[in-house]
């Protein structure tokens, strides 16, 4: 990043950097490191609350920021510590729907990135005013998103250091953690059925093609780390305990 640029940087900025931005490389290598999951039509927070407290709770993952958009949705905003290839994140997000939106229509399901090549429309940077509203998005404390109601928005622009300071408190997951999440989300596949491969890019750089086949195998993943002496111990046990 150019030394100016940083110089202009808040520290809400610098959070959101943390927390969310990919380096020009992995984005060129279609690799992203903010994975959004969202709820709409009509926003309601009690759905997307059951995703927040199970991906701590049955996952092991640090907690995703929660926010209201300003327009229609509550969105869960996850941060990863290594990009993923694009259909990796929208399998862990598809995997996300169905153990924990299944009552939930897909129409009022919102993921980036989506499955659907139709639907990859990328959330806006929050907080923001909405140009749609004239309201605002902002990060939200878990507390205060039931206040919410269904009206995702605020009509004053959110103070950028108490953004900030929502945003510090939160962690990114790790290579770790979300290759186990992942493969706990992963359907075993029918020995009946063939098995679905991901699609392939047009063109795939050999870094590319490298980090793709590390990702696409969560079960071989989670072997390497359960017999990896170099890897934590508590790790390791997940790993276990997910391959069960």
């Amino acid at each position: 990043m150019p030394a100016a640029t940083i110089a202009r940087m808040n520290r809400l900025d610098t959070e959101h950097q943390r927390l969310f931005a990919s380096d020009p490389d992995a984005t060129a290598e279609g690799r992203l490191r903010h994975l959004v999951l969202a709820v709409c039509g009509p926003a309601d927070w009690a759905p997307l609350s059951a995703v927040w407290r199970g991906v701590q709770a049955d996952l092991d993952l640090p907690a995703p920021a929660i926010a209201v958009n300003g327009v229609d949705a509550f969105e869960l905003w996850f941060s990863l510590a290594d990009p993923v290839p694009i259909h990796t994140a929208a399998a862990f997000l598809d995997g996300l729907c169905d153990r924990y939106l299944g009552d939930v229509v897909p129409a009022r399901r919102r993921c980036w990135p989506s499955s659907d090549p139709g639907l990859q429309v990328e959330p806006s940077r929050v907080p923001q005013l909405q140009a749609e509203t004239g309201r605002w998005s902002a990060f939200v404390a878990p507390d205060l998103a039931a206040v919410f109601g269904d009206d995702p928005s605020l009509d004053i622009p959110p103070g950028d250091e108490a953004q900030a300071d929502l945003l510090s408190r939160l962690k990114s997951v790790t290579r770790a953690e979300f290759q186990i999440a992942l493969a706990r989300l992963t359907p075993e596949p029918s020995p009946f059925l063939p098995a679905v491969q991901p699609p392939v890019p047009t063109v795939v750089t050999p870094a590319a093609a490298s980090t793709i086949r590390r990702h696409d195998d969560p079960r071989q993943f989670l072997l390497d780390v359960m017999n990896d002496p170099s890897v934590a111990m508590e790790l390791r046990i997940k790993a276990a305990k997910a391959l069960l």
